[in-house]
Order: structure tokens, then C-alpha cells, then sequence
């Protein structure tokens, strides 16, 4: 009975937890709508109002795509780079918006993404109106970025980091030495890179030549728009990054890399002039998120025919669902099947940005991608910075497929890694395993025995089937031979350029033209877009983690670790999804750091 009067309690007691939890979460989203409703007020499209833009955030392919702060009722929207773009090219047709002001110390973004903005900030100048830029300090990244500007202002003690890219791989193999754990790996083509770092303490001859002939291209894409934002010819600024002149405010504007040394106060006050307000008026600047609301957004229910837009970003994982900013086959799966389902879609636009993951899962993907195109729905793709390894493999049998320049794709090939700790367990820890055995490859797959030649065997074989599924596939997609992709193939990075000219996309273009695309493959001419997957509020993925039966806590989190590394956790994010990763990967293991 006492037992019995335990567990009726605990059982009351975490009901009443719950309920107060809930209550606590309900008082709080009527606090935070009512916070957000006064913030409406505030935040009211004036006239003579500028456009201000600050880069907090990570730029996702898709707004709120990624783990939001939930108890932060005031955050605004993570704009994802689709509303972003709609919300600039607004703003260059709204008599209100008088200018841009950029005030970005760091864009956190990958090439293709930035070169995506940079494009619409210039498409925004041409109207006529101005773009002013302030920094206390710009890296490459918020410098590309600030360089389409009319004026460009940085703080006296400042600096511009400009001084061309460099790629970084950190290396495991000393430390997993010294741990004695032996890694058993094994991988299909000489230029799949991925298992070099806990094999090799430097990188491979053929790694090196291929992250410099991509991290060359990018670059070259940087210094040719610097140099017609700035105008300055591209050679010297290849010059300027190689003595470093941006190293202080006044190097940086004796070289023209900036207009003006100056304050905040000052850029405000430039920006007043330009616009023609007195000292004492006010300047009105309203952040790109409140205006994507208040002008930008379109909610069209009236035209009938759909063209579906999935958007597929981050590591392709098994299973249901997960953190948000991630792929998951069952829930990919079953959005692929509800747009084959639906007749009002006509065709499918999949929007990569990805470097790959699970072969399984991709596999799953895979087949309900074709499954559309039987369906008489044709499938285009669009690049954003990755879609490699299994992020091409879900993208190699589409219609026709659009990359980026700064695209990174490619990377055809596949990997298993697995730990052997019998010597760390046995050596550091005095622990020793025995076992019996029914069959010869009873305990085959434990990391606390080593292989035996012949399951190391099974697992290479594997391997190299998969590979040569792989290139299949490819060879069926892109109509060549098993042999032509082998060429391009064995795991090696491609630039977006290039790829087009080895054939595994199909022409430079953004998510506009691959719509268009899927359109014209379509036979439809008035149409409207639907995406996927539906993202949430902060207050709306809390309410999904608590009421989920399982990884209940990702998203949290992933906030709280992402809030306190800023534009360190692409890297901690990589190393923890490798750590989950299970069974044969075709992805990039290790974060494309380029700075």
C-alpha cells in the first residue's frame, strides 16, 4: 500500500508540474502577443523611414528554420533569405522606404547565401535610393556585404578584415592516439575527404587541391563584386588583402576600402542629410523582419494551381523529427507524399542546403522525389551553399537543377566510421570485455572489439556498393555514363561554376529561376508558391518539445549552446551531429570554415 500511495503521489505531482507549466506557457503567450501588438504600434511603416538590416542571426534558407529562444516573447522572426530578398525588393518599390542602413560587424552566412543578398542590395540601389553601412569593425563577411553601399563609415578605432580566404580543418587523430581509440574507416573515392580528419593528422594532396580550387573560386566571386561595388580595380584589390591595409581605420580609407571615419551618431546624421530631415527630427529606421511583416508578406489563397517549394536544409538524419534545421527522412517522407498527393501542386521546387547525412535517409527521400516525378509533377532543384554528398544524391535525378556560383556541391561518395575502444577500456580504465558467441559474427559491430579482416571485409564491400549505387544513380539523372561520373566523382567538392561545366547542375540560378522552371515544365503560367516544411515560433517549438514523447530537449538546447557560441556553433553543431550519426554517410563531416 505504501508503494502504492508513492507512486499516486509522484503521479499527482508531476501532473500538477505539468499543469502549472502549461498555465505558466499560456499566461506567458498572452503576455508575449499583447507585448508584440504594442510593438506593432511602434514599428508602423512612416514616411521617410529607412530599411535597417543588422545580421544578428544565422541566415536560414527559411524563416524561423532554426532553434529560437523560446521564452524570449520579444524576438522578432529569424527571416530566412527568401523573405528577406521579398522584403528588400519591397522596399525598393515602397515610396516610404527612402534608404538601407547595414549596421553588421558579422553576416553569418555562407557564400552563396550572401552573394543571394548582396545581389538583391544592389538590385535595391539601382532604383536610386541610397544604402549606408556603420561598423565598429567589419569581417569579410559583413565587408562583402557593406561594399554594395553608397557610403561606407567605420568607427575610428576600427579595422576591416580584409585579407582573402583561408579554409581550416581541425584534425583528431593525435588525441584519438593518445586515447587509444584505433578508428576503423572506410570510404569510397580518393578525394572524400571526410574521414581525413581522424586518419590523417594534415590534409591529403587531393584534398588540398580541391579546397583550394573551391575557396579560389569563391574568392574570385568576392574581390570581382567588391571590386565593382568599390570600384576598385580587382588586382589591387588583391593587393590591399595582401599587405592587409584594412588593419586600421585610417589604412582602410586610404586604400578606399571605407568613405568615412566616423560614429553612429555620424552615420545617423548622414543619413538624416540624405533624406533631407532636420537635426532635430527624427530618424525612423525599421528593422527588415517588422517590415517583412507589415508590407512584405503575401498570403495568396486565390490562385489554384501551387507550385511546391520544400526546403531542405541542414544534415539529412533517420527518424521522425527532430531539432529544428535539420532533414529527417520520416518527416520529409511524409511532406514529399502530401505535395504528390495534392493536385492542386503541379510541381515540386527543392531548395538544398545541405551536406549531406545518412544514405538511408537519403535513400527515403530519394524515392519519394521520384515518386512525384512519376506522378507527373516535375521536380527542379535549387542550390543554396551545400548540397553535397547526400544532399546531391537526394537532387540527382531532378529535372534540372539550378546551383549557386558560391554553391559547394559535389562530393559524390560514401563513408563508414566507427570507434574501437578495447584498448582505451583496457588500458585507461582497467575494463576487458568477453563474450559468447552463437555465430562467427555474433558481436560483429561492437566499438569494444576490434575487426576481424573478414568484417572489415563486409564493411568495405558495403561500402563500395553503395558508391557504385551512388554513381548509378548520378549517371541515370544526368544522362552519363557510370564511368563519366566515376571521373568527377570519388568524393571530390565542386564549385558552383564548375559544376555546371562537368555537368552536375545544369545552369547559375536562384530559387526564382528554378520556380520559374518548375513552371514552364509545369505548363502553368499563373500559379502561387506553398512551402514546406512549416516553421514555428520560439513559444510554438516549446509547446512541440514538451508535448513530444522523445529528444524533448534538442531545441532548447540547441538555443541555449547556440546563444552563447554565436557564429562558433555551425562547427559544434557538425561535430554533434557526426557523434549521432549511425550506419553508411555520404556527407561533409567536417564544418567549411572559410574566413
Amino acid at each position: 500500500m505504501s508503494q502504492f500511495v508513492k507512486f499516486l503521489f509522484a503521479s499527482c505531482l508531476g501532473t500538477a508540474l505539468a499543469l502549472a507549466l502549461l498555465v505558466f506557457i499560456g499566461f506567458s503567450m498572452l503576455a508575449g502577443m499583447a507585448g508584440k501588438a504594442t510593438e506593432g504600434e511602434k514599428v508602423a511603416v512612416k514616411s521617410n523611414s529607412v530599411l535597417e538590416l543588422d545580421f544578428k542571426y544565422l541566415i536560414p534558407e527559411k524563416t524561423n528554420n532554426v532553434p529560437l529562444d523560446p521564452f524570449d516573447f520579444n524576438q522578432k522572426n529569424v527571416l530566412g533569405l527568401t523573405d528577406m530578398v521579398a522584403a528588400i525588393r519591397k522596399a525598393k518599390e515602397d515610396p516610404d522606404i527612402k534608404g538601407i542602413y547595414i549596421n553588421a560587424t558579422y553576416v553569418m552566412a555562407g557564400k552563396a547565401t550572401a552573394s543571394v543578398l548582396r545581389d538583391a542590395l544592389a538590385d535595391f540601389r539601382s532604383s536610386g535610393k541610397f544604402i549606408v553601412s556603420y561598423a565598429n569593425y567589419y569581417t569579410q563577411g559583413a565587408y562583402y556585404m557593406a561594399s554594395v553601399s553608397d557610403s561606407i563609415l567605420l568607427n575610428p578605432v576600427g579595422a576591416v578584415d580584409f585579407r582573402g580566404y583561408s579554409s581550416m580543418i581541425a584534425f583528431f587523430k593525435g588525441m584519438l592516439d593518445k586515447l587509444d581509440v584505433q578508428m576503423k574507416i572506410f570510404y569510397a573515392g580518393k578525394f572524400k575527404s571526410a574521414t581525413e580528419p581522424y586518419r590523417l593528422d594534415k590534409m591529403s594532396d587531393e584534398n588540398r587541391l580541391q579546397i583550394r580550387e573551391y575557396i579560389a573560386a569563391l574568392y574570385d566571386i568576392f574581390i570581382s563584386d567588391v571590386s565593382k561595388g568599390r570600384n576598385i580595380p580587382e588586382a589591387e584589390l588583391r593587393q590591399i588583402a595582401d599587405r592587409f591595409d584594412g588593419r586600421s581605420a585610417e589604412s582602410a580609407l586610404k586604400a578606399h576600402l571605407v568613405d568615412r571615419i566616423a560614429y553612429e551618431d555620424e552615420a545617423f546624421q548622414l543619413i538624416k542629410n540624405k533624406i533631407g530631415l532636420g537635426e532635430k527630427e527624427k530618424l525612423n529606421r525599421i528593422h527588415i523582419e517588422d517590415y517583412f511583416e507589415s508590407r512584405a508578406k503575401k498570403l495568396d489563397f486565390t490562385t489554384k494551381d501551387k507550385i511546391a517549394v520544400l526546403y531542405a536544409e541542414g544534415t539529412i538524419l533517420d527518424g521522425e523529427k527532430g531539432e529544428v534545421g535539420n532533414i529527417y527522412d520520416v518527416q520529409y517522407v511524409k511532406m514529399l507524399r502530401k505535395i504528390r498527393l495534392d493536385d492542386g501542386v503541379k510541381a515540386v521546387v527543392l531548395r538544398i542546403n545541405s551536406p549531406g547525412g545518412s544514405v538511408l535517409a537519403s535513400e527515403n527521400i530519394l524515392r519519394e522525389i521520384q515518386l512525384c516525378k512519376q506522378a507527373g509533377k516535375p521536380v527542379v532543384v535549387s542550390m543554396g551553399d551545400l548540397a553535397a554528398s547526400g544532399g546531391y544524391y537526394i537532387a540527382c535525378t531532378a529535372d534540372s537543377i539550378f546551383a549557386e556560383p558560391g554553391t559547394i556541391t559535389g562530393s559524390i561518395g560514401v563513408f563508414v566510421m566507427v570507434p574501437i575502444l578495447q584498448k582505451t577500456m583496457k588500458d585507461n580504465l582497467g575494463i576487458t570485455y568477453d563474450t559468447v558467441r552463437t555465430g562467427k559474427y555474433s558481436a560483429f559491430g561492437t566499438p569494444f572489439y576490434d575487426f576481424s579482416p573478414e568484417e572489415s571485409a563486409i564493411i568495405q564491400t558495403r561500402v563500395e556498393a553503395i558508391y557504385e549505387d551512388f554513381l548509378n544513380k548520378v549517371a541515370a539523372g544526368r544522362h552519363k555514363t557510370r564511368d563519366q561520373v566515376h571521373e568527377i566523382a570519388q568524393g571530390r567538392v565542386w564549385p558552383g561554376l564548375k559544376a555546371k561545366e562537368i555537368g552536375l547542375v545544369d545552369d547559375i540560378g536562384g530559387l526564382d529561376r528554378a520556380i520559374s522552371a518548375a513552371a514552364k515544365l509545369a505548363g502553368v503560367e499563373k500559379y502561387r508558391t506553398t512551402e514546406f516544411p512549416r516553421t514555428k515560433t520560439g513559444i510554438e517549438q516549446l509547446i512541440d518539445q514538451i508535448t513530444r514523447n522523445k529528444d524533448k530537449d534538442d531545441n532548447i538546447k540547441s538555443w541555449l549552446i547556440r546563444s552563447e557560441l554565436g557564429d562558433l556553433y555551425p562547427m559544434y553543431k557538425t561535430m554533434r551531429d557526426i557523434r549521432r550519426s549511425e550506419g553508411i554517410q555520404a556527407r561533409l563531416p567536417y564544418e567549411l570554415i572559410i574566413r
